[in-house]
């Protein structure tokens, strides 16, 4: 197959870091973009209406709101313990293949997920619904690094972040709107006509890219699963205060399973976990970025449904229209951060919104308990400006600071990191629940102001670490 892919362009004016960018999108990138963005949606969509309605499903299922949070732990999971070999398996197969078939099988299961009648079977079923995601997610900023030219990836990934800004804006209100109408089930059977729109775009428009020479290793892939699939269950039995012989028997899974990956790969030239690309700061220093700034977002948006409908008396409607501010305002300022990234370094933009997250988030655990409407949205909308502010530009200096032939590898770790993120949270609300009982979310919220904190000062140490030589040949000359 021919990689369709645009090649890095010569330096122009109009290309220079420092200058405006105001050429418009090809038709060639719009119908790639489109097809991406539906998809991403549909994923991020269905995180957004999971996240808001767990209230809901825990009681309709009589379980515990922290035996709940298994509904979000299963499907990130999935997605963390699969994510890396679906990224490994695109660059042989093709991202565009991975991508497809992510969608299929993410439609399939949110049938599953609809019928589900028990605790136990909604999380089997989100458990094969974060693995059709993984695909969706693992070849996601590859296939936009395949449509943009280097000097115009800024624009690419604002845009991703925009669709995945809006999705978690419209998730609470699509799920507040579904609940006032229907049970629960239709929250995850409204991912069907979406999921066949996203096919019918995506199948003649997604591009073919280059693919490697290296053979995919199973081997390294089971590792791969066994490895995340033990650090998340290992987290989340953890936080949940689970016997103890769980735990470490869980964690000594985790150490040997990652111990023999490491040794398994070693030397390899792409490595399936590709630790060697961690040896670049910027590239480290903006995987820990994401972690810790994903962490304070699982926290908020896991914690925040249970603090409005539990401490302030909302009803489920309303807790989805309270959750919209911050996703909206994370869709408006995502392509303007976007355009920023192509001007200005990622460590300064990264830095000053994940410090405004961070003050946002104190301010929502200060809240008081007869907050206004417009009190409460205007918290929001502080924390999600400051997200908005970070995102865009560090998908671009995690792309930016691999070698173009590392982008499956590279987009494989944005995602993992994501949600590595998102599952600590996760697990760490149930913690505080467990520890702080109807306090639960207001420590959830102070612990999540914490990891903005330190995603802000690990994004303004990137302004002072050294680039390296292929990260060099992805800037655009000055």
């Amino acid at each position: 197959m021919q990689n369709n892919a645009t090649p890095p362009q010569p330096a122009t004016p109009d290309a220079s870091p420092h200058m405006p960018q105001h050429t418009p999108m090809t038709a060639r990138e719009k119908r790639g973009m489109a097809a991406i963005m539906i998809a991403v949606a549909l994923a991020t969509l269905d995180t957004a209406i999971a996240n808001t309605a767990l209230p809901a499903i825990a009681a309709d299922l009589h379980s515990t709101p922290a035996a709940s949070v298994w509904i979000i732990n299963a499907y990130q999971l999935a997605m963390v313990a699969t994510l890396l070999p679906f990224a490994a398996l695109g660059g042989i197969l093709g991202h565009r293949r991975i991508y497809l078939g992510g969608v299929i099988l993410f439609i399939i299961s949110s049938v599953v997920c609809a019928m589900a009648w028990s605790l136990p079977s909604l999380a089997a079923a989100r458990v094969l619904q974060g693995v059709g995601a993984a695909a969706i997610m693992s070849v996601n900023t590859a296939l936009i690094s395949a449509i943009f030219p280097i000097h115009r990836l800024g624009r690419g990934v604002g845009l991703n972040a925009l669709v995945v800004g809006v999705s978690f804006a419209v998730g609470p209100t699509v799920a507040s709107i579904i609940l006032s109408l229907g049970p629960w089930p239709w929250l995850f059977a409204v991912n069907l006509p979406i999921g066949l729109l996203a096919l019918a775009i995506a199948w003649p428009s997604l591009p073919q890219t280059k693919r490697s020479s290296h053979g995919f290793d199973p081997v390294a892939a089971i590792l791969n699963v066994i490895t995340f699939a033990a650090l998340i269950f290992a987290l989340g039995e953890g936080v949940q205060r689970e016997p103890t012989e769980y735990v470490v028997a869980a964690a000594a899974v985790f150490a040997i399973a990652f111990v023999l990956l490491l040794r398994r790969e070693r030397g390899h030239p792409a490595p399936m976990l590709p630790v060697d690309l961690f040896r670049r700061p910027m590239f480290a220093l903006s995987t820990l970025t994401a972690i810790c700034s994903f962490a304070a977002q699982g926290l908020a948006f896991v914690s925040l449904p249970f603090y409005f409908e539990h401490v302030l008396g909302r009803d489920p409607i309303e807790t989805g229209f309270l959750m919209t501010p911050w996703s909206a305002v994370v869709a408006l300022m995502a392509p303007i951060a976007g355009r920023l990234s192509d001007r200005y370094p990622p460590g300064l933009l990264g830095g000053v919104g994940l410090a405004i997250m961070s003050v946002g988030m104190v301010s929502l655990a200060m809240m008081p308990a007869d907050a206004s409407v417009l009190n409460i949205g205007i918290r929001m909308a502080i924390c999600g400006a400051g997200f908005g502010f970070f995102q865009s530009p560090n998908l671009k200096a995690l792309m930016a600071s691999a070698p173009r032939e590392r982008a499956g590898g590279a987009s494989g770790v944005i995602a993992t990191a994501r949600l590595l993120g998102q599952a600590t949270g996760a697990a760490l609300v149930a913690l505080s629940f467990g520890i702080a009982g109807k306090h639960g979310p207001t420590l959830a919220l102070s612990l999540g102001a914490g990891f903005a904190g330190v995603a802000a000062i690990a994004s303004g140490l990137r302004l002072i670490a050294p680039h390296s030589a292929d990260s060099a040949m992805h800037a655009t000359p000055k």
